[in-house]
Formats: C-alpha cells, sequence, structure tokens
C-alpha cells in the first residue's frame, strides 16, 4: 500500500513540475504579447500624431501641383496663341 502512494505521489510530483514548466512558459508568452502590444500602442499614437501634419503637407502640395499646371498651361496658351 505503501508502494502505491509512493508511486501515486512520484506521478502527482511530475504532474506539478510540468504545470509549473508549462505556467513559467505561459508567463514568459504572455510578457512578451504585453510588451508587443505596448509597442503596438506607441506606434499608433506616433501615427495619429503624424496624420494631421501629412494631410496639411498634402494640401499644400495639391495647391502647389494645381499651380505649376496652370503655370504651364499659360506658358504654352502665350506661346502657342500670342
Amino acid at each position: 500500500m505503501s508502494d502505491m502512494s509512493f508511486k501515486q505521489a512520484k506521478e502527482l510530483t511530475e504532474r506539478f513540475e510540468l504545470a509549473e514548466i508549462t505556467l513559467t512558459q505561459t508567463l514568459k508568452r504572455v510578457d512578451r504579447a504585453t510588451e508587443n502590444f505596448d509597442r503596438a500602442l506607441l506606434e499608433q499614437e506616433k501615427i495619429v500624431r503624424t496624420i494631421p501634419k501629412t494631410d496639411k503637407k498634402l494640401e499644400l502640395m495639391k495647391i502647389i501641383v494645381a499651380l505649376n499646371i496652370g503655370f504651364i498651361i499659360g506658358l504654352l496658351v502665350s506661346k502657342y496663341i500670342i
């Protein structure tokens, strides 16, 4: 009887050791996931901050391109018509 309970205790300790190893690996993975999530949040904040600046730059570029096209059309009209 004591031999049977010793085997059971040995199996139980092996299961606990396996569970401990599994839990430590899971905690490491969770820590990595939270670090990656924090990095992703920082990148999103950077993107949110830069969107208004890029919108202003794009509007300015549209105006500059329209002025250049108008200037080129004006040159062509003045060269061929006048």
